[in-house]
């Protein structure tokens, strides 16, 4: 039915409390728009069915009469409906093998699929995202994580007085807590064992944005990658303030071709002529906060090569964590081994044993790879998304779906956005075909 919306509720994990469209965005959609919105009804969603209710949506099972139904992330294949288009974070576009059963099945069964991590604007920027809010319960996750660590040494620091994510109601709870950290680390400092204090950045994106966000409110000093080495090497070092290091792409990957200039189109394009060159930094981080994109025909950033020669020294190196907030399992961090959640959200992953052992304790870092972190400040992080797509809304609800691709009358950064239409691959996604063979 045109004009009619579902919004599903979220089956893949326990934990997800995010939600695509909040109550005030319904109410919004249906006066504006005369749009008719159903819900399926969900016990643990951050908005409860009441505040749909009083929105004027309407609590649903069945959203056959739907033109178009929302999620948030993956959706079990015995959960659609034939024929239904479907908007939600699908994690196929890097033929995740993992994802492969439920796209065949999407195709199988004349399904449409639109990703919202493909809605992006003329010169490629995502618009509708919760990255910000990876990033902030990233930087949180992280620092939690790192104040047990710690604590484990013996050593006791303004960052054990920072709680998990889903402890604080609210995003400004959080920011409260890091600048009595920071407070504290201006008066009292830092343990000379953890000092100089150095968190590297990777990417400047919207995770890497949210992440220093938090960081900035410690008293922090900006230090550029080139500079470590010599930073280190002249030891003028404070306790009572933090360092920072952003790295972007010509600081963490070079040509591999010797005396050859980096080039960033040339890199994105063919990054099989370049290396990376990120463990260099390694041993001068004490916190890794890992925001980039990455792909299987990118260099690593952090491998267990690198790792295990820094742990086979035979002292504490000074990485502590690493908050893998991409959490590619075998990515850009090949220390992410599993993903986790926020009932167990770390590990340490031991470079000379190969072990992987649950909490803080161990020989070697403690990863945080929780791959649904902006579910750890549900409201906020939904509010945030739902209104970069609530304006989207519309012309998806009002789309003829029936239609041919060719003929498909969508707006383009929808249009770009769609892998599948009515049960085939999109042209700029036909080289999925070749992935799907492959059974998994």
């Amino acid at each position: 039915m045109i004009n009619c919306i579902g919004i599903r509720k979220e089956t893949k994990d326990k934990t997800q409390k995010r939600v695509p469209l909040s109550p005030e965005q319904v109410a919004a959609l249906r006066s504006d728009h005369g749009l008719r919105v159903l819900v399926e009804s969900m016990p643990n969603r951050v908005f409860s069915d009441a505040e749909y209710l009083e929105a004027g949506a309407e609590l649903a099972e069945d959203f056959s009469a739907c033109n178009v139904v929302f999620g948030v992330k993956e959706i079990q294949p015995e959960l659609m409906l034939d024929g239904m288009p479907y908007v939600f974070f699908s994690h196929t576009v890097k033929a995740q093998s993992y994802n492969m059963g439920m796209l065949r099945h999407i195709l199988e069964h004349n399904i449409t699929l639109i990703d919202y991590e493909l809605i992006k604007d003329e010169a490629g920027r995502r618009l509708v995202f919760f990255g910000n809010y990876a990033g902030y319960a990233g930087i949180i996750d992280s620092m939690w994580a790192l104040g047990r660590r710690l604590d484990a040494e013996g050593l006791h620091t303004p960052f054990a007085n920072i709680r998990y994510a889903t402890e604080y109601g609210m995003l400004s709870d959080a920011e409260d807590a890091f600048r009595d950290a920071g407070e504290r680390i201006r008066t009292e400092g830092l343990p000379e064992e953890i000092v100089p204090f150095v968190c590297g950045f990777t990417g400047y994106g919207n995770v890497s944005r949210g992440a220093q966000h938090l960081y900035d409110l410690l008293p922090v000093e900006v230090i550029r990658p080139e500079e470590l080495a010599a930073f280190y090497a002249r030891g003028e070092f404070s306790n009572k303030v933090v360092y920072k290091v952003e790295f972007r792409e010509s600081d963490m990957f070079e040509p591999a071709e010797e005396g050859a200039a980096f080039a960033l189109q040339e890199f994105y394009d063919f990054p099989e002529r370049y290396r990376g060159r990120f463990d260099t930094y390694i041993p001068y981080l004490s916190v890794m906060l890992n925001g980039i994109y990455w792909e299987p025909r990118y260099p690593r950033l952090v491998t267990f090569e690198t790792m295990r020669a820094l742990w086979a020294e035979g002292k504490q190196p000074r990485l502590r964590v690493i908050g893998d907030v991409t959490c590619d399992i075998d990515g850009s961090v090949q220390l992410t081994v599993k993903e986790t959640n926020s009932e167990n959200p770390v590990f340490v992953f031991e470079p000379l044993s190969g072990k992987v052992l649950d909490g803080v304790e161990g020989n070697g870092p403690v990863i945080l790879a929780v791959d649904k972190l902006p579910t750890e400040l549900p409201r906020e992080a939904s509010a945030a998304f739902g209104a970069s797509l609530s304006p989207l809304v519309p012309a998806l609800a009002a789309a003829d779906f029936r239609v041919p691709f060719e003929e498909l009358d969508l707006p383009p950064e929808l249009k770009k956005a769609v892998i599948a239409h009515a049960g085939k691959l999109t042209p700029a996604f036909a080289y999925l075909q070749q992935h799907l063979t492959v059974q998994t």
